[in-house]
């Protein structure tokens, strides 16, 4: 069997979905093919089933791509309240919890079924659990093969993500079909993923279960927020975010104490003398983080007996401990991949290939990653969104 339509969308994922609903509602005869069962698989499981679909701080610089400039347009042109105003129109309650990231008050599956009736609207044919085979290029159409189907389009679109999480599935299929046809790859990496320690750093490792609220630095590139000991390193919200900025080989600084003022422990030794350094970290910090980064400053006894001098090296080092990871915890706990797509191949206001007419590619695929908090749906609706502008 062969069917022919205006395009064909590889992935059902947040950016193959939107693309499809757009274009649909657009008049186009839109294909979308996934070989996974149930579109919108990382949907469902973002933001604890919640799915944190956008972030109101949205804005370029909240993204790494070899070319920092790429996303300005497709992000100017689909904004949060554009996302924002579809969500309203369904009635689904959703809340901020914390920087501008957005919630469903329920359930993600209210986003996933909200898309899936976009597409209803725009008369999308969805055809799911049909792995992709070969595809072919000839005479301006794209040919796909899926199952004992084909189908035929002057347009095909990669929204295939990238290959973050893959026991959902996700693989490098984006890349191998993006080189088909010429188009360069950023070499892919796990992003906003936990980084793994050992040898001298085992300090850490043996904090397992303790959190704390930090700013962690890598080059010139800062967050504060939540870091969570493991048994492998380090994760939480502080050190995801850093994850994907930091390389092989970089240190990574801790500030235990980025509320405190310089020369904070000089004074607590004059109104708190005969206490000792883990005392003093405890009031601040959790108890066995207290304790283990007093063990390793190693100022024994009382603040009284410490010169000046020594606390203020104490001070120094709690406000910039550096320790150097052995690596992340790869693909498989990554939240989303970096690298990807060249955009140097692809138009930023349609994100089609600028050599292979027809050609497409949104969402995770391409080479643009977002922040942790909603900022990566929010690549995935306004790229989404601008190529189906163009189908």
């Amino acid at each position: 069997m062969t069917g022919k339509y205006d395009a064909i969308i590889l992935g059902a994922g947040g950016a193959g979905l939107m693309c499809a609903a757009v274009a649909g509602q657009r008049g186009r005869r839109v294909l979308l093919i996934d070989h996974a069962e149930k579109p919108g698989k990382k949907i469902l499981i973002s933001g604890g089933g919640r799915c944190n679909f956008t972030n109101l701080y949205t804005a370029p610089d909240r993204y790494l791509s070899a070319n920092r400039h790429f996303a300005k347009s497709a992000l100017s042109r689909y904004r949060p309240e554009n996302f924002i105003e579809l969500v309203n129109s369904y009635d689904i309650a959703w809340h901020e919890k914390e920087l501008g990231q957005l919630f469903c008050d329920g359930s993600a599956r209210q986003i996933v079924a909200m898309l899936l009736e976009e597409c209803h609207k725009g008369e999308v044919e969805l055809r799911m659990g049909r792995p992709v085979g070969d595809i072919a290029h000839a005479d301006g159409l794209y040919r796909v093969s899926f199952g004992r189907d084909t189908a035929c389009a002057p347009a095909l679109v990669i929204a295939t993500g990238g290959p973050s999480i893959p026991k959902m599935g996700a693989t490098g299929f984006a890349y191998d079909l993006a080189r088909r046809f010429g188009l360069k790859v950023i070499e892919p990496r796990p992003a906003l993923v936990p980084l793994t320690l050992g040898g001298d750093e085992m300090l850490f490792r043996s904090l397992s279960g303790v959190s704390a609220d930090v700013v962690v630095r890598c080059g010139k590139v800062k967050f504060q927020g939540a870091v969570l000991f493991t048994h492998k390193g380090l994760s939480g919200p502080a050190i995801l975010q850093i994850s994907s900025y930091w390389r092989h080989g970089q240190e990574i600084g801790l500030d235990f104490l980025p509320a405190a003022d310089p020369g904070w422990l000089v004074e607590i030794k004059r109104i708190k003398s005969r206490q000792g350094l883990q005392t003093v970290l405890g009031d601040l910090i959790p108890d066995r983080l207290a304790a283990s980064l007093a063990e390793r400053i190693g100022l024994s006894g009382e603040l009284a007996n410490q010169p000046d001098r020594a606390l203020e090296t104490a001070e120094s080092s709690l406000a910039d401990w550096r320790f150097s990871p052995t690596g992340t915890e790869g693909f498989a706990k990554a939240e989303v991949t970096a690298g990807g797509i060249d955009t140097a191949g692809l138009s930023s206001r349609t994100m089609e290939a600028k050599e292979v007419s027809g050609l497409y590619a949104i969402g995770e695929a391409v080479d643009v990653t977002g922040w942790l908090g909603g900022y990566n749906f929010q690549w995935a609706w306004a790229s989404g969104w601008a190529a189906a502008c163009d189908l």
